[in-house]
Parts: structure tokens; sequence; C-alpha cells
């Protein structure tokens, strides 16, 4: 006996979760190869009388600003949300010719077409609608655009020429910056307190992952899923809100809800880690009127310093900084003009 709906149903369920399929946005493959210092942009860094080249600070993460520390020594505590990635060809002035595509599927729902009014110059934003919720990648410092808003591209589609467009970036120094990002809020404006000029796709509304790592955990296996890519991250901070109506970000992103959210609670209780990636958000039986901070990972030295100047506070004490409050806003649609 045949079951028809019941071998549909399973068709379905196997084929749910397609693989994430991504691809390198230039010809530029040294991360593959094993050469991140032929991968990454360099950021030159004060050395006595000299500005020295540093590889590293092109890499996603906290890369950036080093400060000496009498406990835990030198600490980059400048956040970098992308990745710089080298030109692999000039031209006879040093411009860099390399063609610009989209890491994988989707559609384009933003240009800034100006190399000014943003640090990213010129620059683009690619809609793709996953599985786990829709994600954004984004492509800046671009020399020129070769497409449009609207525009429906496939993984490898030239977009664009890159550039050096954006405040200090040099022509040596041209490069690709690259992000993946969640969305934060469709609600932007509300909380900056004006009309933004990118509106929600503005840097500040975007939440940037670890693309490098996704990367490369993709080319060992096709079974990569962002929601499992994440889950090797461990929160820096949590924090409790008042619970009332369901989050944006969850009804966006419903995989970053943990726990039974249909049983009353008082409150919310949302991980972040370090650079502000939210990773759950699980019901809570404490009573709080405000954004309260619950948990932070030890450390010897300032929490500011590893959470882009969110929380304040050493060791295990910890509170959110006004920035911190703002950045959590930002998920309750509780917003004040700044």
């Amino acid at each position: 006996m045949k079951f028809p709906g019941i071998l549909l149903v399973l068709s379905l369920t196997l084929t749910a979760a397609e693989p994430l399929k991504l691809v390198l946005p230039t010809d530029n493959r040294a991360i593959f190869d094993g050469k991140p210092e032929d991968f990454y942009m360099y950021v030159l860094r004060p050395s006595g009388n000299k500005a020295s080249q540093h590889w590293t600070a092109g890499q996603y993460g906290f890369v950036r600003t080093i400060i000496d520390t009498e406990k835990e020594g030198p600490i980059a505590t400048k956040f970098h949300e992308g990745l710089d990635i080298k030109p692999t060809k000039r031209d006879r002035s040093g411009n860099p010719l390399d063609e610009v595509r989209a890491i994988a599927d989707g559609e384009i729902v933003y240009i800034n077409n100006s190399s000014g009014g943003s640090t990213y110059g010129r620059y683009i934003v690619i809609k793709h609608n996953w599985d786990c919720g829709p994600f954004f990648s984004l492509y800046a410092h671009l020399s020129r655009v070769n497409s449009k808003v609207g525009d429906k591209v496939i993984g490898g589609s030239p977009i664009a020429i890159m550039g050096y467009t954006g405040a200090g970036i040099s022509r040596t120094r041209a490069h690709l910056h690259l992000e993946l990002c969640m969305l934060s809020t469709k609600n932007f404006n509300d909380w900056i307190g004006t009309k933004a000029p990118h509106g929600i796709y503005d840097g500040r509304n975007l939440i940037g992952i670890d693309l490098a790592s996704l990367f490369l955990a993709t080319k060992e296996s096709d079974k990569v899923t962002i929601p499992k890519f994440l889950e090797s991250d461990s929160p820096y901070f949590k924090v409790a809100i008042p619970r009332k109506d369901e989050l944006e970000i969850t009804r966006r992103y419903p995989w970053l809800k943990k726990g039974d959210h249909d049983s009353d609670s008082p409150s919310l209780e949302i991980s972040f880690t370090d650079s502000g990636i939210p990773l759950s958000v699980v019901p809570s039986h404490r009573k709080v009127t405000k954004a309260t901070i619950t948990f932070v990972r030890t450390t010897r030295s300032k929490h500011e310093f590893y959470t882009r100047g969110r929380l304040t506070g050493v060791g295990r004490k910890a509170s959110l900084t006004r920035n911190g409050r703002k950045f959590v806003a930002l998920f309750t649609n509780e917003y004040t003009k700044p």
C-alpha cells in the first residue's frame, strides 16, 4: 500500500534544510590556501617613528586599537565587522580591477551609489532568504556598481568593481569590505530618532557574523547551517528585559527562541556574544523593570574593552552603559531619542 501523503511529508522534511552554498566574492582565494596574509588587506599601525602593516586587522573581530592593560597585556578593543579582501589585479595607476560578485543567491535591496555619506563609501546590500531567516551580505568601498535594486542574483553573479571609496582609504589600501549580517529592526528610524539616510541598511542596524569562519566551515561540509554555526559561540553577557509582545528579532529568526515560550513569564533573557550577536532568547522568571545584566563572562580588565563599550565593570560585575542600553533597545522596540 502506498501512502503518498506521508511520502510527501518525508520529502519536504528531507529537503527543507537546504545546504548553505557560499562562494567567495572575488578571485582572491588565499583564505582557502592557508595564506591569510594574502587574503586580508593590512592596516597601518604606528610602531615607533614608523607605521607597520598588520594584515590581522583586516579580519573579522576585535582586531584593532591595541590597548596595553596591566592584568591581561595587549588587548584589541576595536571591533571590525567584516572582511577586508585584497585585490588580485590593478591597472598601471594602481586602481583595483577585481570584479565583485554575490556570495550567494539573493536580491539586491539597497545601493548607496555615492562615494560619500557613509564610511562604507559606495556599497551594495543583498538579501538572502534562507530557511533560517533573512540574512544580508554587504559589499563596500566599491569603485563602480554594475547592478540595480531589485536585481535577482545567483552566487557568483558580478555586481560591482572593487575600489577605495569611503573616508580614510587610500588607493594603495583599496579592498572589498564584506559582511554577512542579521537585521536588528525594521524600526531603525525610530531607534535613531530621525530619518536614516540609508534606512534599515545602515551599518548600525546590521549585526555581522564571522563570515571567514563560515566560508571555511561550508568548504569542509555541505551540512552547515547558520544556527548550527552560531552554536559554537558562547555568550559574553545576558540581559533580562520585561516581557511584553514577542520580540521582532525572534519573529525574524525563530531559531533564537529557546525554552517554553508558550508559558507566561515576567521577562525574557537574551544572550549576546561579545560583539553583540544574539544567540538565544529564553523565558525567565526574573522580575525586572528595565534591561538588566544577569550574566557576564569573568575578565580581569574592563568589560568595555570586550563589548564595544556596551558594558562597564570588571570581573563578575557589569552593567549596561548608555551605549549598551541603546543597543538593547534595538531588540525591545523601546526607543528614546539621543
